[in-house]
């Protein structure tokens, strides 16, 4: 109702119909917050997943070690999402930051860069961050579908004389299927409600060039006391975000009926 109305948070709200919605049609900082939105969706639904599947195979073996090398790519889910900003902002820093300050050293100065300051390397920056919290989510998901997979049919496929990539594709692979829907339905919903990174390192600067629809949803109704407008945007994140928990839950109940 609220996108419905003009309302700055303290007088009534005023009805105008779809006027906030029509706004956000000519509106270019919203399709520059959409823009990133489905560049992080984007990149989330390929680095984390594949790099998270890969560490959780190699990790899903009695090998020395392995539980302290888990625990170390899950570590960066356990620090808050500020505190990873903070720590990161200060990696970033362009004269004091540990990641400039290693290019220098190592001869590659000509690389170091305003990481949080160029519109161009920003959104890439933030998203960084975030894949690197994202990838030991995104082990622990596939290690637990590891754990159910049928070791009758692996051992089938070593008597067929199947080797390590064909019994991953064709034997191990189809059965993290669920798995695997889970982790994009996950990936894709964290994608749309990404806000704290952002109000952390950037604020969504520099020129709005990394913001992002929950960012510029909060920016809209709680500085610019904005609120119609701020939950017009939320209503877009809403649908969005439905159309995928919509497929997501379409297919787990398909996959009951024919179970």
């Amino acid at each position: 109702y609220l996108s419905l109305t003009t309302w700055d948070g303290f007088s009534a709200p005023q009805f105008i119909g779809l006027a906030n919605f029509k706004r956000l049609l000519t509106d270019p900082v919203f399709y520059t917050s959409l823009w990133n939105n489905l560049e992080w969706i984007a990149v989330f639904m390929t680095i984390p997943i594949v790099m998270g599947l890969f560490i959780a195979m190699s990790l899903n073996q009695d090998i020395p070690g392995s539980k302290f090398f888990k625990a170390c790519f899950f570590a960066p889910m356990v620090l808050s999402l500020v505190v990873s900003g903070l720590v990161w902002s200060w990696l970033y820093n362009p004269d004091s930051g540990l990641i400039n300050t290693v290019l220098r050293q190592v001869g590659l100065g000509n690389l170091a860069r305003g990481w949080l300051s160029e519109p161009e390397v920003v959104m890439e920056a933030v998203i960084t961050v975030a894949v690197w919290r994202q990838i030991g989510y995104v082990m622990v998901l596939y290690l637990a579908g590891l754990q159910s997979i049928d070791r009758n049919l692996i051992d089938a496929s070593h008597v067929d004389g199947a080797n390590a990539v064909q019994r991953f594709f064709n034997v191990i692979l189809p059965q993290l299927a669920p798995v695997t829907v889970v982790v994009i339905v996950i990936s894709i919903i964290d994608s749309l409600r990404a806000f704290d990174l952002v109000s952390v390192m950037t604020r969504g600067g520099p020129f709005n060039s990394s913001s992002v629809l929950a960012n510029y949803m909060y920016i809209q109704a709680f500085n610019n006391y904005n609120m119609g407008y701020g939950a017009a945007i939320a209503v877009i994140i809403f649908f969005i975000a439905f159309l995928f928990i919509a497929f997501y839950l379409t297919r787990i109940a398909k996959e009951e009926r024919n179970a």
